[in-house]
């Protein structure tokens, strides 16, 4: 959490984080944070044709559209990678990935779905989430955003 706390902290990002038991669902976890599902956000880390990466911030009661995102990128080839592979591309394991303290700056593609709200997301550390607005992040990230998801 460490590094994603000084990446907040060095955007000038409005950073809560807030420790967090342990949850068996998106459902459970919006509960026990008391939002909404669609205010968690998922930080996807997605593997491009070239090798590459970029993260994808999707709204937790949706899902990436590949057709939309592959158009947006004008590719024809986007997968998530496995687990090891995400880490070795961000420095941090599944459920705790977030682009702010990666180890590689991606580039961020946010769903529009999420702007103008304020959101939680993973702090790069198990027990853990993190409260910010999402345009704030938005920005701080220079992400693009555009409509990449689809209802789950």
């Amino acid at each position: 959490m460490d590094r994603f706390l000084a990446d907040a902290k060095e955007r000038g990002l409005d950073v809560e984080a807030v420790p967090r038991p342990p949850a068996r669902s998106l459902a459970d976890a919006a509960e026990l944070l008391g939002i909404r599902p669609a205010d968690i956000v998922k930080s996807l880390v997605v593997k491009h044709k070239d090798g590459s990466f970029l993260f994808a911030l999707i709204p937790g009661d949706r899902q990436i559209s590949w057709p939309k995102l592959r158009a947006l990128l004008g590719v024809n080839k986007l997968s998530l990678p496995p687990a090891d592979v995400a880490f070795e591309a961000t420095g941090y394991p599944r459920g705790t990935i977030t682009p702010l303290g990666s180890t590689t700056a991606w580039p961020v593609f946010a769903d529009a779905a999420i702007t103008g709200r304020r959101i939680s997301m993973g702090a790069g550390d198990h027990g853990h989430s993190a409260f910010l607005q999402a345009d704030a992040l938005i920005d701080a990230l220079g992400a693009t955003t555009a409509d990449i998801s689809e209802p789950a």
